[in-house]
């Protein structure tokens, strides 16, 4: 039977770890761990073949029963700790009231791009340069997901992957797309040792997105709604595309506007 520990105090050394995880990127990098919390989000991350450290769990919210049934335990977790907590504890840690009673500590993925295996010989891959905000960024790894993207390439990374807020507004789609990480200059690079074909979003000198064939192996590239995207980016596109705009602005969030255009991919490709 595996063991289940229990902790009902806030000052206790494990509970002051998970805080700083949460809280510091620096932290995160320095042990290769995160923080994650709910139910939905630590089943992603299991799928997703995330090792997963320690788990805590509130009983009242969740049963020890129902932790070793989601965790398999006795299959493939033996390595995970159990631990029950207080509910003061709990809400000292939760960010949200509505994660199950779940908290976990998982081991960091490197995401390197050499790393990056693409399951497709014409893939369909979203790039996304400095992105900023990590609601974002999360909700460009709900789209991925959403269309079943063979990759997401983050160029000029402002934030770690596993920010929290990135785990939370993504709702564990972290956990469920291929994701690379570098430079601006290697991802171009990788994209070219690939042969992918870069399609640029912006407003210079760009064709309207549906007028596109992206049935080709093909990276759409997205930058930021301030700025856009960097001249690197716009020398080395094939092609610049754009959304046509008939209102009195000339762009969207960046997160609706890789929608618009993965979608219309994937409709060229008949959703495969």
């Amino acid at each position: 039977m595996h063991e289940v520990k229990q902790i009902s105090s806030v000052q206790n050394a494990l509970i002051k770890k998970i805080q700083l995880l949460g809280e510091k990127s620096r932290e995160r990098r320095k042990l290769g761990r995160f923080v994650l919390e709910g139910y939905r989000e630590l089943q992603l991350a299991i799928k997703g073949e995330y090792l997963i450290e320690t788990v805590l769990f509130e009983p009242d919210i969740i049963s020890e029963q129902k932790v070793l049934q989601l965790l398999e335990i006795e299959a493939k977790s033996s390595r995970t700790e159990i631990i029950a907590v207080s509910n003061e504890v709990y809400k000292k840690l939760a960010y949200r009231k509505t994660t199950e009673g779940l908290i976990a500590i998982a081991e960091s993925k490197t995401h390197d791009l050499n790393e990056l295996n693409l399951p497709s010989e014409k893939p369909l891959i979203l790039v996304a340069e400095a992105p900023e905000k990590p609601g974002n960024i999360g909700a460009l790894l709900r789209t991925a997901d959403a269309a079943n993207l063979d990759a997401v390439i983050i160029a000029n990374p402002r934030t770690d992957m596993y920010n929290p807020n990135i785990i939370r507004s993504s709702v564990g789609c972290l956990f469920t797309n291929r994701i690379g990480v570098g430079s601006t200059a290697e991802v171009i690079a990788f994209l070219k040792t690939h042969h992918i074909q870069t399609y640029c979003a912006a407003l210079s000198s760009s064709t309207n997105y549906t007028e596109i064939n992206f049935e080709k192996a093909s990276a759409i590239v997205v930058g930021t709604e301030s700025v856009g995207l960097s001249e690197d980016w716009l020398q080395n596109s094939d092609q610049n595309i754009k959304i046509p705009m008939q209102g009195q602005i000339d762009s969207m969030n960046v997160s609706v506007s890789a929608a618009i255009l993965i979608f219309e991919a994937k409709r060229q490709r008949n959703f495969k």
